[in-house]
């Protein structure tokens, strides 16, 4: 099975932008509410502070799914390999679950970086690897460069926006997604739908979000420094969304809502 399928795994507990104690807090409490899949990056600057928590947290190695992703300006044979190097040495583990490309690489040629995160898997620095914000015609060509499984593609995926393509995209090659900006950084709560649905459900307008992501098939990641909002965003697995339910969330996809894009990433690629 695709680890950040497993059960436990599906929800992962963002550290984006969190550092220092606010990160630690952060990590105490979700590691309370029953998370064990932890993301973070070289870009965020938190690698120390996840690491010393999930260290101090008592919860043993094999237990954790914890995936980490390399900046772009490491996208070279010289600083790849020693960047995932420094990446364990601040986890304080010898091999990540999931190691990820950030972003595809800005010269549009994604064929020397996928050979690299190969050779960190290939050198046992990760159990798996994937890539991050590719689109359609990445995924599909990242498939016939990588001889390893790629176990996911890690995107923008939340109910204001038209993620059909890639979706499309993921059933043909075999890619799995997974979701960052699960509640469109709180743009959610804007409308009244979420709020509604969750009242027959006896759930909050973020836990029916967190639940449609989900039954698309998607795993999440969540991302809160309130203890009640992280265990609420972890307890969305004791229900089902209605055929009629999903349906209605589907239709806010035409609101096109999209929080990544150029203009807050320049090198961010053209997103389908």
């Amino acid at each position: 099975m695709n680890i950040i399928f497993e059960k436990t795994f599906q929800r992962a507990f963002g550290t984006y932008p969190l550092k220092g104690n606010t990160l630690s807090d952060a990590i105490r409490a979700a590691i309370a509410a029953g998370y064990r899949a932890f993301d973070t990056a070289q870009m965020y600057g938190n690698e120390d502070a996840t690491g010393a928590a999930l260290a101090d947290s008592g919860i043993a190695r094999d237990e954790l799914c914890i995936t980490t992703k390399v900046g772009i300006e490491n996208f070279t044979a010289e600083f790849f390999l020693p960047s995932v190097e420094a990446s364990l040495n601040a986890l304080r583990v010898d091999q990540v679950d999931v190691l990820l490309l950030h972003w595809p690489d800005p010269s549009v040629d994604n064929r020397k970086s996928l050979e690299l995160l190969q050779q960190a898997l290939d050198r046992g620095m990760t159990r798996n690897i994937g890539v991050s914000n590719y689109t359609a015609r990445m995924m599909r060509d990242a498939v016939a460069i990588s001889d390893a499984p790629l176990v996911v593609n890690q995107v923008e995926f939340h109910p204001l926006l038209d993620q059909s393509t890639l979706i499309a995209a993921s059933i043909e090659t075999g890619i799995p997604l997974s979701s960052y900006c699960s509640v469109a950084r709180g743009e959610v709560f804007r409308h009244d739908i979420f709020a509604e649905i969750g009242r027959g459900y006896g759930k909050s307008a973020a836990q029916v979000v967190l639940r449609w992501i989900l039954q698309k098939g998607v795993p999440i990641n969540t991302m809160s420094t309130k203890p009640e909002n992280i265990r609420a965003n972890f307890d969305v697995m004791d229900f089902t969304l209605s055929a009629i339910d999903m349906a209605r969330i589907d239709a806010m996809n035409a609101t096109n809502y999209r929080i990544v894009d150029r203009k807050l990433v320049p090198y961010a690629p053209a997103f389908d």
